[in-house]
């Protein structure tokens, strides 16, 4: 039986077998910004626990529904502090049905998490690693950017480590430390030079760019994250793209490394690092269901009498690496070339408005705002609007949207992993057409289905567009099939196989 043949049950209990072999004798310690659990203050004082937001704890899902461990995250507003002041020995067990996972918050004065978070991460490094600087112009590392690696990110970084060695000091044999995305690069290090006996793994969500971009920080602050990072066993990232990137940089600012890149390893300081790509994916069955249930469905009818012949969509969060404004301009050119298709096809865009207090992503949102408004106003008819924006974050709208589109167009600059371009065609119900951003990570996986498209590349978009609109039934289904395919046999259960086989391995 080929690995695309077997069930996703069958997976399940791999992994579960997997996960069994290793953590038995072994304690797991996660570390990232934001945790698998937050306290809200309801209006009369009481605290409220939730299931965390963002990728990293719906990734984790499996392993938070069934297994004892750590998890060690920012404390991200005054519930959460509550709830640690409250907490004995500083460790929260969740509440939460669905976890057994404890908590353990790191709490730094506000002032430092500005640092760390709203000049050095968001938007620095946020920046840098999603090609987002204009390097003649951005960025500017002045005294404001070396203040907030000083006092902001190393701090940060080392109340994380210092959180893990306390969990270190509780385990009875060497432990499993995951460390996850931009935020924790120092982490790792810090914990190697304390704990050298630990198993340490760090995942980079994001994309990772080469030597070249990475030179416009100073060699301090570069030099540092890649030490670190080679402080680590295993080190994990979205493509092979970033995983051949982040040896080039390992070959360039790490002193006395020796890089092989056809295994995919760092050697420094006596100590070898795996290099390994393991592309994000999502828990198909989840998906389905939520894409099946009353509220969905309510919205699907509502979506339903707003569709033309066809529709295009796009669900993203208003960020300038999603490339919005260029999938726009494509779409206006389509109109302008195509005027056959005017009432025929409407584009629909799902925006979740994201982090507007950062004066580039405001400016953004103008833009694309703008931008609509032109095209409906050139294009538009009393009783049709070529784009429809529904400016809201709300899962389940987007979710019947991603059911009733029939091209879904997912055209990033680049991207960490485009979960979306895996969730729509897994519920769409209309052999949808995907056109895909080759930057994204997700078209190494996708390509065999997707129609993929250079993302500055407007004419060649609209033209992708229109083959899209034009294409035959026959196709259409054939290549929604190849997608579901691999989206099915690479499920987010075959994501967390593979790095727990290369823990196993490591071990």
């Amino acid at each position: 039986m080929t690995e695309h043949q077997i069930p996703s049950d069958t997976r399940r209990d791999q992994l579960a077998e997997r996960l069994e072999r290793l953590l038995s004798d072994r304690r797991l310690i996660v570390g990232s910004n934001r945790g698998p659990l937050e306290f809200h203050l309801t209006p009369d004082g009481r605290l409220q626990p939730r299931r965390g937001s963002g990728a990293i704890v719906t990734a984790f899902n499996i392993l938070l529904q069934g297994y004892d461990f750590s998890w060690i995250a920012n404390a991200m507003g005054e519930g959460d502090r509550r709830a640690l002041a409250a907490a004995e020995g500083g460790v929260i067990r969740s509440p939460l049905p669905t976890q057994k996972v404890s908590v353990r918050y790191v709490v730094t004065p506000r002032r430092v998490y500005h640092k760390f978070y709203n000049i050095f991460c968001n938007p620095l490094l946020w920046f840098l690693q999603h090609y987002m600087w204009s390097a003649p112009y951005t960025p500017n590392v002045d005294g404001t950017v070396h203040d907030a690696w000083t006092n902001g990110y190393e701090p940060v970084n080392r109340a994380f480590a210092d959180a893990v060695l306390e969990e270190v000091a509780r385990a009875d044999a060497p432990p499993i430390v995951i460390l996850q995305d931009y935020h924790l690069y120092l982490v790792g290090g810090m914990v190697r030079e304390q704990a050298p006996d630990a198993l340490i793994y760090h995942y980079v969500h994001i994309p990772w760019p080469g030597p070249r971009l990475w030179q416009l920080l100073p060699a301090s602050m570069r030099n540092a994250i890649c030490e670190s990072l080679c402080a680590c066993d295993l080190v994990g990232f979205q493509s092979r793209l970033d995983v051949r990137a982040f040896l080039e940089c390992c070959e360039g600012f790490v002193p006395g490394a020796s890089v092989d890149f056809g295994a995919g390893t760092v050697t420094a300081n006596g100590h070898t690092t795996r290099v390994r790509a393991y592309p994000t994916s999502i828990d198909v069955e989840e998906v389905r269901q939520i894409a099946a249930s009353p509220r969905t469905e309510e919205y699907a009818r509502r979506v339903e009498t707003i569709r033309s012949p066809h529709t295009v969509v796009r669900v993203d969060r208003t960020e300038p690496s999603k490339n919005i404004t260029r999938g726009f301009r494509a779409y206006q050119i389509l109109l302008q070339e195509h005027p056959e298709l005017h009432r025929q096809v409407t584009f629909l865009a799902f925006l979740v408005p994201s982090r507007t207090h950062i004066k580039q992503y405001e400016r953004y949102q103008d833009e694309i705002a703008n931008l609509v408004k032109s095209i409906n106003s050139a294009y538009g008819q009393p009783d049709w609007q070529p784009i429809q924006v529904f400016a809201e974050n709300n899962y389940t709208q987007a979710m019947a949207g991603l059911r009733l589109y029939d091209t879904l167009m997912v055209n990033p600059v680049v991207d960490g992993m485009n979960l979306v371009a895996k969730e729509g065609p897994v519920v769409n119900d209309r052999n949808g057409v995907l056109i895909l951003s080759e930057a994204s990570s997700a078209y190494e996986q996708l390509q065999v289905g997707a129609l993929g498209v250079a993302p500055a590349d407007l004419e060649g978009t609209a033209q992708t567009l229109y083959q899209a609109i034009t294409m035959s039934p026959e196709e259409r289904q054939r290549r929604g099939a190849a997608l579901v395919d691999a989206i099915e046999r690479e499920d987010v259960t075959h994501w967390l196989l593979s790095q727990v086989d290369d823990l196993i391995d490591l071990r």
